[in-house]
C-alpha cells in the first residue's frame, strides 16, 4: 500500500505531473491559434462554450506545435525539463539542437506528445479536483443547507448522497493515476525521442577517445620526463655526496648535471601543464628527439657516476620527427630503469640501429638481487609504469617490444637486462 501510495503522490510522481501541467500550459497558445481557426470553420461565436469545438481547436494547435519544434532550444530546453522533472539520465538524453531530419523528426514527435498529453491531464487536473470535491463534501452540504448544488437529481436519494464521498475520492485517485501513468510513459519513452542518434552516440564515442588518448599521451611524457629527471638527479646528488671531499671536479659536473636536468624538466612540465590548462593539442608542446637531445640525454646521466655505453648506427636527422620523439622517450627510460633498479656504478650499454626498415633500440644493463629474478619493471616496491607506457608507444607505432632477463654484453643469461624494442620506419605518422 504505501508503495503504490509513493507512485501515485511521491515526490518523483509530483514533478512528473508539474511536467504534464507544463506541457498543457506551452499547448495553450496552439489551442487559441486552433480556436481562431476553428470558429470560423464552424461558423460559432464560442468556440470555448463548446466542449467538442475544444477538442477541435486542440487538435488544430498540435500539428502546429510539431511545425514550431524546428527551433534549435527546442530539444535542449525539452531535455533539461526531462531530466530535471521525469527523473531521466542525462546520459541518455541529447541536450543540443536537433540537427539531422531524423532528429528533427523525434524531436517534433516528443514536442507534439508532451503538449497533447500535457494538455488532457492538465484539462482533468482543472476539472476534476473541484467536482471531486463537490462530491466528497456533498452529503455535508445537503445535511446542512438542503441542496444538491445543481447536481442531478439521482442524488435525491440517501444512497447516492452516501456513495457521493466515495466516488469524489476515486476520482482524485484516478487522477493521479492518469498523470503518474503518462509521466512514466513520458519518461520511458525520452531517451527514444530526446536521446541522441547513432550518429551523435558514434560522434560522442570518438570524442572520448581522442580526449582519453591525448591524455594517455600527457601521462606517458609526464612519467617518462619527470620520472628519468627524478631518478637522474637522486643518482647525481648521492653520487656527488660520496666523493665531495675526495673528487670535487666531479662532485661541479654532478651539480652542473642537476641543475641542466631540472631546467629542462621544468621546462618540459610547463609545457604539458599548458597544454592541460589550454586544452591544445599534445603537438604543442617542445618534445625532445633523438636528433637534438639525445647527447644531452646520454651526458646527463653519465654526469651522476653511470657508465654508459651507446652505439649509434642511424643517423637521427633522418628519422622522422615522432619517430625521433617517440625513440628518445624510449632511451630515456631505459636508461631511468637501470638507474632505479641496477645502481649508479652498472655499467648500461645502449645500442641505437637502422636497417631493413626497422629501427632497433636495445638498452641492457646488468641485474643483481631480486631483479635479477623479477625484472626491474618489478623491483620496486608498487611497481612502475615505465614498461607499459614503452609498450603503448611500440604498439601505436606498430612496432614490437621485448623487455627481460638475456644473455647480452653486460653480463650472461640471467644476470642481463635487456630492453628491446623494433618499430617501422616507414608508415609512421
Amino acid at each position: 500500500m504505501r508503495q503504490a501510495a509513493r507512485s501515485l503522490f511521491g515526490r518523483r510522481a509530483r514533478l512528473r505531473w508539474v511536467h504534464l501541467i507544463l506541457g498543457g500550459a506551452l499547448a495553450m497558445p496552439y489551442v487559441l491559434v486552433g480556436s481562431v481557426i476553428i470558429g470560423p470553420a464552424t461558423g460559432s461565436t464560442n468556440v470555448f462554450g463548446s466542449f467538442p469545438l475544444q477538442l477541435a481547436s486542440f487538435g488544430v494547435g498540435l500539428p502546429l506545435a510539431a511545425v514550431t519544434s524546428v527551433f534549435p532550444l527546442t530539444r535542449p530546453l525539452e531535455a533539461a525539463a526531462a531530466r530535471w522533472l521525469c527523473g531521466v539520465d542525462a546520459d541518455r538524453l541529447a541536450f543540443g539542437p536537433a540537427r539531422t531530419r531524423g532528429e528533427k523528426g523525434r524531436t517534433a514527435s516528443w514536442f507534439t506528445l508532451h503538449l497533447g498529453v500535457g494538455g488532457i491531464i492538465a484539462g482533468m487536473s482543472l476539472a476534476v479536483p473541484p467536482f471531486a470535491t463537490v462530491l466528497i463534501l456533498l452529503p455535508v452540504f445537503a445535511v446542512l443547507g438542503g441542496t444538491r448544488l445543481g447536481l442531478p437529481e439521482a442524488f435525491d436519494h440517501a444512497w447516492a448522497l452516501a456513495l457521493a464521498p466515495a466516488a469524489g475520492a476515486a476520482m482524485l485517485v484516478a487522477l493521479a493515476g492518469c498523470a503518474a501513468g503518462s509521466g512514466a510513459l513520458l519518461a520511458r519513452w525520452a531517451p527514444a525521442l530526446l536521446g541522441p542518434s547513432p550518429e551523435g552516440r558514434l560522434a560522442a564515442a570518438e570524442a572520448r577517445a581522442a580526449d582519453l588518448a591525448v591524455r594517455n599521451r600527457l601521462a606517458r611524457e609526464l612519467h617518462d620526463s619527470v620520472g628519468h629527471a627524478l631518478s637522474a638527479v637522486t643518482l647525481q646528488a648521492s653520487a656527488a655526496r660520496r666523493v665531495l671531499d675526495s673528487d670535487p671536479e666531479f662532485v661541479r659536473e654532478a651539480l652542473a648535471a642537476i641543475e641542466d636536468t631540472t631546467r629542462r624538466t621544468v621546462g618540459e612540465l610547463d609545457a604539458v601543464l599548458g597544454v592541460l590548462r589550454e586544452g591544445g593539442a599534445p603537438g604543442t608542446a617542445p618534445a625532445p628527439t633523438l636528433a637534438a637531445d639525445l647527447d644531452g640525454l646520454l651526458r646527463r646521466t653519465r654526469a651522476g657516476g653511470q657508465r654508459v655505453t651507446a652505439t649509434v648506427d642511424a643517423d637521427p636527422e633522418s628519422l622522422p620527427p615522432l619517430l625521433s620523439r617517440e625513440g628518445y622517450r624510449i632511451v630515456q627510460e631505459g636508461l631511468s630503469n637501470a638507474l632505479k633498479h641496477a645502481g649508479d656504478r652498472v655499467a648500461v650499454d645502449v645500442r641505437i640501429a637502422a636497417a631493413d626498415g626497422w629501427l632497433e633500440i636495445t638498452v641492457e644493463n646488468p641485474v643483481t638481487g631480486p631483479a635479477a629474478v623479477t625484472g626491474p619493471a618489478s623491483s620496486r616496491p608498487g611497481g612502475g609504469h615505465g614498461l607499459r607506457g614503452i609498450a603503448d608507444r611500440v604498439r601505436l607505432l606498430g612496432g614490437t617490444m621485448t623487455a627481460g632477463p638475456a644473455a647480452g654484453s653486460c653480463g650472461p643469461a640471467g644476470e642481463t637486462w635487456r630492453l628491446h624494442v623494433r618499430l617501422p620506419m616507414k608508415g609512421t605518422a
